[in-house]
């Protein structure tokens, strides 16, 4: 699981669809205890002193990390330029993955799982 969002996708992140196939470039944030994964989206902070590990598959699962921490499924992640609203291509909505129904946003913060 890569967490996605915040400045980096809103500044101008890719859009993420179930199925589709993606290559991520990921800080690991990960702690000391192997229990611990943690992989952060970046294309910014790749000078940082954080190790970097490159994610390639399919997109299996989006999405919303709501701001109370819980979270919740959605068809496609948009383009940080969509959901900014400066896409005259791609409404910037985030919908139910089943059924279409429109999904609020209350956070910036994105889950995408891909399988390698």
């Amino acid at each position: 699981m890569v967490e996605v969002g915040g400045w980096e996708h809103e500044c101008c992140g890719p859009s993420f669809e179930r199925g589709s196939f993606v290559e991520l470039t990921c800080l690991d944030l990960s702690g000391s205890d192997p229990s611990s994964t943690r992989y952060v989206e970046s294309h910014h902070e790749l000078s940082s002193r954080r190790r970097t590990v490159t994610h390639r598959g399919r997109v299996a699962d989006v999405a919303v990390q709501h701001a109370d921490g819980s979270v919740e499924p959605i068809h496609r992640l948009p383009s940080g330029r969509a959901l900014r609203g400066f896409d005259e291509d791609d409404d910037g909505h985030l919908e139910e993955p089943w059924n279409g129904r429109a999904v609020a946003r209350d956070s910036d913060q994105f889950l995408v799982t891909v399988l390698t």
